[in-house]
C-alpha cells in the first residue's frame, strides 16, 4: 500500500475584506484579506483522487473581482493528470465553488455525505436564503444524474474511499460538510476545505461567517485537529498562506506531501 502524493492547486483568487471571513464584528473588519480558491489532488501508485472541483469558468465570470487563473482540469493537465484519469472525486460539500466542474471528470465516482445531499434536496434549503444562493442547481442536477448511473457513493459519517484516504463528517459550515484524511510519508494530512477556510479560523477558534451550525463549526475545528498528525499537516480551504506554508512545485501549486 503506497503513500499518497498530495497537492493544493489554486485556480482562482479574489481580493476581500477581513469582515467577510470571520464571524462577529471587530475593528479590523475593513482591512484587506485576500482569498484563494483551491482543489486538491491525491495520487498514489493505484489511485487518483480529486478533492472538490472548483468554480466553472462561466460562473466565475459572474463573481465580482474574481481572478480566474485556470480551470481545475487545466491545472491537473499541468501535472500530467488528464481529467479522465481521475477515479474518485470527493465533494466536501455542495457549495458552487466546490462543485462547478465535477461533470468534467467523466470517469470518476463521486463521494458525498448523505446528509449533505439530503439537506439540499430536502424541504428546508430553499427557504434559508442565507444559504440557498451557494448551491448551483445545474451542478446538483448533474450529480443526481450521475447517481442514476451508479457513479455516486453516499456515505454516512466516516468512510474509507480508497486505502489510505478517508472522509470524515464534521458539519458546521454545511449540514454534511466532510474533510479528507490522507496517509502520506509525512503522516496523516487533513484537507480541511471549508471546515476551516483560513488557518486563523482554526488556530484562533474563530468561525467563518457562512455557517449551518455554530456549535458544529467548533466541533469541526476539534475534529480536524484530531485527524491530522500535527498542525503542520492541516491544509486550510481558502487561505493564500497554503502557498507559503508548503513548498511550491510551480506557481499556484503547492506540494503538501510527496510519496517518498
Amino acid at each position: 500500500m503506497s503513500d499518497f502524493r498530495v497537492y493544493a492547486i489554486r485556480y482562482a483568487r479574489r481580493d476581500a475584506l477581513r469582515g467577510e471571513h470571520f464571524h462577529g464584528h471587530d475593528a479590523t473588519g475593513t482591512e484587506p484579506h485576500p482569498t484563494s480558491y483551491y482543489v486538491w489532488l491525491a495520487v498514489s501508485d493505484r489511485h487518483t483522487v480529486l478533492i472538490d472541483t472548483g468554480i466553472s469558468r462561466s460562473r466565475a465570470e459572474t463573481v465580482a473581482g474574481l481572478d480566474y487563473l485556470a480551470s481545475p482540469a487545466e491545472r491537473l493537465a499541468e501535472l500530467g493528470v488528464p481529467a479522465e484519469s481521475v477515479g474518485h472525486v470527493v465533494l466536501t460539500h455542495l457549495h458552487y465553488d466546490h462543485t462547478g466542474t465535477a461533470h468534467e471528470f467523466t470517469g470518476a465516482r463521486y463521494v458525498l455525505q448523505r446528509a449533505e445531499l439530503d439537506y439540499w434536496t430536502g424541504p428546508w434549503a430553499s427557504r434559508i436564503t442565507r444559504e440557498r444562493w451557494l448551491l448551483n442547481d445545474d451542478d446538483l442536477a448533474r450529480l443526481q444524474e450521475a447517481g442514476k448511473d451508479g457513479r455516486v457513493t453516499l456515505v454516512d459519517g466516516d468512510a474509507e474511499v480508497v486505502p489510505g484516504l478517508s472522509v470524515h463528517l464534521v458539519g458546521g459550515h454545511t449540514a454534511g460538510m466532510q474533510v479528507v484524511r490522507v496517509r502520506t510519508a509525512r503522516g496523516h494530512v487533513v484537507l480541511a476545505s471549508d471546515a476551516s477556510h483560513f488557518y486563523e479560523n482554526l488556530e484562533d477558534d474563530r468561525p467563518f461567517p457562512i455557517l449551518h451550525s455554530m456549535t458544529g463549526m467548533y466541533a469541526a475545528f476539534d475534529r480536524v485537529k484530531e485527524l491530522a498528525d500535527g498542525p503542520h499537516l492541516v491544509v486550510a480551504g481558502h487561505d493564500p498562506e497554503v502557498l507559503d506554508r508548503f513548498p511550491l512545485l510551480r506557481p499556484d501549486i503547492a506540494v503538501i506531501a510527496t510519496g517518498e
